[in-house]
């Protein structure tokens, strides 16, 4: 619950960057979520010291560039529509995660789990709202973005069970961070003290939420963790209604119960089936 709160307390920092007077552009704001990101990893990397054994630089490049686009295209989302509905089109990742791992992974899925991935589909299409006075191009982006983080999720599940936690975060965010970099040198614009502030909190307040979350993942099972993760969703409505006065309309709010509804029973059938 404390890394859902930091979630989304990152995603409406950048929210915040990349609205107002002088915002910056998405490509610099996710520069920002890297390049902190790397330097808190660091400073916890001197302390704890951890070993570098065998990376495998394909699948660590493959998840960076996975990882980059999402976040970028998450952030981009985030400032043209409400922090929610950003938020509840990114959770489409898990399903996308479990179909990439069909002919990634070679997994087997069930009618159940083919029926919750539909309803979730189904959820998004009452967020994007295609067709209606109410779309707005950016609920792409954001579906764009799960896709992204959906397949690397699948790239994760291939790393975790060959090396460390601690040398994941680090080597990913070290390529993210130069990927991000550079390729936020093409609209670099000098930032604000503010708007440094700022980047290095969306930075190091993603890094905390990747603490967190990870050892819920080491002290309970996944499959008990991911339902909680949802709360994300209710963080980022309250900070839609505190900072940018944004009340859900009615299609939003049946959106996103579908979409919740639907990773909770992906979850739950993923720990009967390892049961």
């Amino acid at each position: 619950m404390v890394a859902t709160g930091f979630i989304a307390s990152s995603t409406v920092t950048a929210k915040l960057l990349g609205t107002g007077e002088t915002p910056l552009h998405p490509l610099q704001i996710s520069a920002g979520r890297f390049f902190f990101a790397f330097c808190g990893l660091l400073m916890a990397s001197a302390f704890l010291r951890p070993r570098i054994s065998n990376p495998n630089l394909t699948l660590h490049t493959a998840r960076v560039i996975a990882g980059w686009l999402g976040v970028t295209a998450m952030f981009t989302a985030a400032t043209k529509i409400p922090l929610a509905d950003a938020t509840a089109i990114s959770f489409l990742n898990p399903v996308v995660a479990m179909i990439l791992a069909i002919p990634l992974l070679g997994e087997k899925v069930g009618p159940i789990r083919w029926t919750a991935a539909a309803c979730a589909f189904l959820g998004v299409l009452f967020l994007v709202k295609p067709g209606a006075s109410a779309f707005h191009p950016a609920a792409l982006i954001a579906l764009a973005g799960a896709f992204a983080l959906g397949f690397e999720i699948t790239i994760i599940k291939k790393l975790s069970g060959r090396e460390n936690p601690l040398q994941i975060l680090l080597i990913n965010n070290a390529l993210g961070a130069l990927v991000a970099v550079i390729a936020a040198s093409f609209v670099w614009r000098i930032p604000s003290m503010t708007q440094w502030g700022f980047m290095a909190a969306v930075g190091l307040l993603m890094v905390t939420a990747q603490a967190f979350f990870i050892q819920s993942m080491r002290a309970g099972e996944a499959s008990l963790m991911v339902p909680f993760s949802y709360a994300t969703l209710l963080f980022a409505g309250c900070y839609d209604l505190l900072l940018f006065d944004v009340i859900p309309d009615r299609l939003s709010l049946t959106g996103a119960a579908i979409i919740l509804i639907s990773g909770i029973v992906l979850a739950v059938r993923e720990h009967h089936s390892r049961r």
